[in-house]
């Protein structure tokens, strides 16, 4: 449809930047797009059924459902607490406390939302009996949550982003997607670097510079982990899930270290063994045995029905983002969006510049909409069916640095904005003022984006 199929991606974008609201801009999008494409009013419910009326969708809607289900339960049993009450038993050194929460953020690698609460709201009392900074607390809780679980290839990301792919130039099944999305994690610079220099800063191996250097030298000196005049944000729950007994703990091994052993035995032993990761029988196992041990634990069986349906409503509004984006990609489809991209940039867009650019871009939703999911749901159906067809419709190393420069950008940009659910939640639980979350860790952030900017750059020469 030439200029009119490139409408609607545009339009979710412009959308993203105005309204923050990725949800919001991709829905509009969409109907705008089906007017567009002559579908009139009644077109869009029928782009939906032919979009989401499949097995591919259904696998990844099933998933994600899981990941809730299995949070919500880690959070009644009392899992939190309990891993908490382990780690300050032990008397650890400033080092040893930067380099335990730093090993923390990455274990805890299967949900971002998850993670900087957990590891804040854990390590906090440790880490200010060592006088370390909340501002450095909540940084080491922001940047091993997201990066860690956009490099995994069995996590909510893995599968978001693999859901995306599904259907893209040879990409048929969620076997392909996933394997693809696997390959592409090596050229995801930004997260790798990020996890690398929490762990650098967390030795001592390199020096905190900018905002966060004189945080941590108001901690050490004066005793003050907050800023004199700050608002703290109070730590609490991820969702209002309490432990469901609230006068004994219960075994960390069993609510908590079992199912996580689970998950990574059944989706790195199918993966090894046959070859494709089955994430969803993993979590589907996790959830099923922690399930019995909450029953046999004295919870009753309405109680676990109830926490479970409490997860999936707590991660709907990423199975809405996953339904649109699902939605936008088949009406590009349509319309012809990548053929036309294509077929403009031609003349000047050349292999060796999509990576870059498309890692500026997704950096650019991201740091708009507070939102590395929403990110990808715009710029996926658009960067890599384009690569795709640059490759001659196979998945070389462009498409594979393109997939991880979306995923790395989107992580970039989420970093960066006061608006990111992450960073919201990382300030939370650190209970630091989140504006001084956010001013502290840009510098950093902005380091390591520079450099995977430069080297996308230079690998786009060889490409």
């Amino acid at each position: 449809m030439g200029f009119l199929s490139i409408i609607p991606p545009f339009i979710a974008v412009a959308l993203a930047f105005i309204t923050r609201n990725t949800i919001l801009s991709l829905a509009v999008a969409c109907m705008i797009g089906v007017f567009l494409n002559g579908g009139g009013l009644l077109g869009f419910p029928d782009l939906m059924k032919e979009s989401l009326g499949n097995e591919d969708f259904a696998w990844i809607f099933l998933l994600e459902l899981f990941i809730g289900v299995l949070i919500a339960f880690f959070q009644r049993t009392g899992a939190i607490e309990s891993f908490a009450s382990i780690a300050e038993r032990r008397k650890l050194s400033k080092r040893k406390v930067e380099v335990s929460a730093w090993f923390m953020g990455m274990f805890v690698f299967f949900s971002d939302s998850f993670s900087p609460v957990f590891v804040g709201t854990t390590m906090r009392k440790i880490t200010d009996r060592v006088r370390i900074s909340r501002e450095k607390l909540s940084y080491i809780c922001d940047s091993t949550s997201a990066p860690m679980a956009v490099i995994v290839p069995f996590t909510g990301w893995a599968v978001f982003i693999a859901g995306l792919l599904m259907g893209m130039g040879p990409i048929d099944s969620e076997v392909d997607a996933m394997a693809i999305f696997t390959k592409s994690i090596p050229f995801n610079f930004y997260a790798i670097f990020s996890i690398l220099l929490v762990g650098l800063i967390a030795m001592g191996w390199v020096k905190d510079f900018g905002p966060m250097r004189k945080a941590e030298e108001r901690a050490a000196k004066e005793g003050k982990v907050i800023r004199d005049g700050s608002s703290p944000l109070v730590s609490k729950e991820l969702t209002n899930i309490k432990p469901y007994y609230e006068d004994r703990v219960l075994s960390v091994w069993v609510n908590f270290l079992l199912p996580v052993v689970v998950i990574i035995s059944i989706a790195m032993g199918t993966y090894f063994i046959m070859g494709t990761t089955k994430t969803m029988e993993a979590f589907l196992a996790a959830i099923i045995v922690l399930g019995i041990a909450m029953r046999l634990q004295g919870i009753p069986t309405t109680d676990i029905m109830d926490t479970a349906i409490n997860g999936i409503k707590g991660i709907m509004p990423a199975v809405m983002i996953l339904i649109f984006a699902y939605t936008i990609n088949t009406l590009s489809e349509q319309m012809g969006t990548a053929e036309y991209l294509i077929g403009a940039t031609e003349s000047w867009l050349s292999p060796s510049l999509l990576p870059a650019l498309t890692f500026i871009l997704a950096s650019l939703i991201s740091f708009s909409t507070g939102s590395s999911w929403g990110t990808y749901g715009i710029m996926i159906p658009i960067a890599v069916p384009v690569a795709i067809g640059f490759a001659g419709g196979d998945i070389t190393t462009l498409v594979l640095a393109t997939i991880a420069a979306v995923a790395g950008g989107g992580v970039f940009g989420d970093h960066c904005s006061p608006l990111s659910d992450t960073t919201i939640l990382a300030s939370t639980g650190a209970a630091v003022d989140h504006i001084d979350h956010v001013r502290t860790q840009i510098p950093y952030c902005l380091l390591v984006g520079l450099i995977g900017l430069l080297i996308y750059v230079a690998l786009g020469f060889y490409l």
